[in-house]
């Protein structure tokens, strides 16, 4: 990585990594606030106390912006692959996240949706070092890592699933008694929806934590039912090639 005159690594701005890092705070602070619409170059020059176009050295636009903000809530994420159980470890990195979109619900769109949107090698590295992470556990636990990758891929589509509902159980009337009105389900027609108005109970006793781990639970047995018991493959996939250096002995 190219040095600045003092020394400090160049961050992919063109800015110190120290004056990224003040911008992306800033601007994550301003997305919690008023979420991502409310950030603005203009509102994070205020907040820095900076001319906004002298931001645009260090961050040529708003896309840019994102991207890092991303960055650095998905850089707290870490993965030990010397750490023990690998389904421990899953379960850890799995928790973390959602506590990371919880703590952070306005940013939950930009770690869900907007990779999405960015080929995967173009993406920032900081976004990429948890899937790193994960690939290097599994393989090091005895997976393959085509077999990896599916799993990181599974989990994942869970966790984004799951918080996106978490954050979107609302209460609409949290005065109300009976759980019907609460939650507003009173308006479905009874002859359309008899079996969602009677979960009405359930659904205002909703526990995100519990739901959670109850998720992780039905994931990782399906994930050990699923797993050949041979040789860690899918049923679907295809097995590795053949080891010239290490041939077959017949049995």
């Amino acid at each position: 990585m190219p040095k600045t005159p003092a020394g400090r690594p160049v961050g992919p701005w063109g800015g110190n990594i120290r004056t990224r890092e003040a911008i992306l705070t800033s601007a994550l602070a301003i997305i919690d606030r008023d979420g991502v619409e409310g950030l603005s170059m203009r509102r994070l020059g205020k907040a820095l106390g900076r001319d906004p176009m002298i931001l645009y050295r260090h961050a040529p636009n708003k896309a840019a912006l994102l991207d890092g903000v991303a960055e650095i809530v998905l850089g707290q994420l870490s993965v030990d692959p010397q750490g023990g159980d690998w389904e421990d470890q899953l379960r850890t990195v799995a928790r973390d996240f959602r506590r990371l979109a919880l703590d952070h619900p306005h940013v939950v769109p930009l770690l869900v949706t907007r990779p999405l949107s960015t080929p995967l090698a173009l993406r920032p590295l900081g976004t990429l070092r948890p899937l790193e992470g994960i690939l290097t556990l599994l393989t090091r636990a005895g997976f393959t890592a085509a077999d990896a990758l599916h799993v990181y891929r599974a989990l994942f589509g869970f966790l984004h699933g799951h918080v996106l509902d978490e954050l979107q159980e609302l209460v609409e009337r949290p005065e109300e008694s009976d759980d019907l009105l609460r939650l507003g389900l009173h308006r479905l027609p009874i002859g359309e929806f008899p079996i969602l108005r009677s979960l009405a109970p359930i659904l205002a006793s909703y526990d995100g934590a519990a739901e959670f781990e109850r998720g992780l639970d039905v994931f990782f047995s399906g994930l050990t039912a699923t797993l050949d018991s041979g040789g860690g493959r899918y049923p679907d996939e295809p097995a590795p090639p053949a080891d010239p250096t290490n041939p077959p002995t017949c049995a």
